[in-house]
């Protein structure tokens, strides 16, 4: 269900009685996929992509201040710090399927609040609102590991983008060329956030995959090569990880360092695709912190996460199956030792 007919007037209201909107949006499919579809539709604002943390707080407040927006759109963040929100002169318009959580001077759009297991994607509640741009809502639902209700209707207008039988979202991502649009998603979001702005820039113009897969474009080309770009750095890495995951035993544990590009959730999905009795932990060290991404088909992760986290300087979260954690360097092995005995 997502979003209900009265929910989705509302949101539409919101955009269409605005002039300056401002779009905060998740560094990931999911969210990047949820603001190309609302910014088309509306075709004017601003965006801003949320990479340095997976949380919106006071930090972005000068960010707002600069844009004097008239409406705030948060798209497909899992936190919104209440002194973030109390800042805010503008209406807030949070949509999201995380938490939920307990805030004020915000509208809220959670699936979650009536009902705790419906986990539509915000790409998915954004095409409720949008109705337009087919392929990028299922390019944002696939790639949230999620198969939407229009996937009949997106492959009789793509019938060769998901090309072969599937029976769940991970055999769309590795095997067909929906996937291939997915990781090109993916990758094009890596790096300094100004070159990821400059692709979302050029995405916005873009109105067919085919311009993308084909290279039919100057705009597609220029994301092809972006794509490339990436891919020859996360190659290497992913075969040292999938030798890694091959390993014996229950729990995957497979760390590098890299101070500019994050590949941990990219690597772990594709991990625990190709090894789903395992439970997968990836872990990029920055500094003198791990961010990490945790991935298991059947255990639910987040009260885990948070019991090993009780007097560690670190934070986590997400879904029941997909994580992510941030923790410092000093604490990582304590946290490992203390999730190895708990699963």
């Amino acid at each position: 269900m997502a979003l209900s007919k009265i929910q989705i007037q509302q949101i539409r209201d919101h955009l269409d009685n605005c002039k300056n909107p401002l779009f905060f949006f998740d560094d990931d499919q999911d969210g990047l996929c949820s603001f190309l579809q609302l910014y088309r539709y509306k075709r004017e604002g601003k965006g801003i992509i949320v990479k340095t943390t997976p949380k919106l707080g006071t930090v972005f407040v000068k960010k707002v201040e600069e844009c004097q927006p008239d409406k705030i759109f948060i798209l497909d963040l899992a936190v919104v710090e209440q002194d973030f929100l109390d800042e805010m002169k503008a209406p807030v318009i949070w949509i999201d399927h995380h938490g939920p959580f307990e805030r004020s001077n915000v509208r809220y759009f959670n699936p979650r609040i009536s009902n705790w297991e419906d986990n539509h994607p915000t790409s998915y509640m954004c095409y409720q609102v949008a109705e337009q741009d087919l392929w990028l809502a299922a390019i944002g639902c696939v790639a949230d590991w999620f198969i939407p209700p229009f996937i009949k209707d997106f492959q009789k207008e793509f019938p060769d983008l998901i090309e072969k039988p599937y029976e769940g979202p991970g055999d769309i991502i590795y095997n067909t060329k929906l996937g291939h649009l997915i990781r090109i998603f993916s990758f094009i979001l890596k790096g300094k956030t100004n070159d990821a702005m400059k692709s979302i820039k050029v995405l916005t113009r873009i109105g067919s995959p085919y311009e993308i897969l084909r290279q039919e474009t100057a705009q597609g080309k220029f994301i092809y090569k972006r794509y490339e770009q990436t891919a020859k750095i996360y190659g290497p890495l992913r075969e040292e990880a999938m030798k890694t995951a091959k390993k014996n035993g229950k729990l995957v544990l497979f760390t590098y360092k890299d101070d500019k590009t994050s590949f941990t959730s990219d690597l772990s999905n594709e991990m625990i695709y190709r090894h789903q009795d395992k439970i997968i932990l990836v872990g990029r060290e920055k500094n003198d912190e791990m961010k990490c991404s945790l991935r298991s088909s059947k255990i639910i992760l987040p009260p885990i996460i948070e019991k090993c986290l009780v007097g560690l300087e670190g934070y986590g979260g997400g879904h029941e199956h997909a994580c992510g954690l941030n923790i410092k360097t000093k604490d990582f092995e304590e946290f490992v030792r203390r999730f190895k005995g708990m699963v």
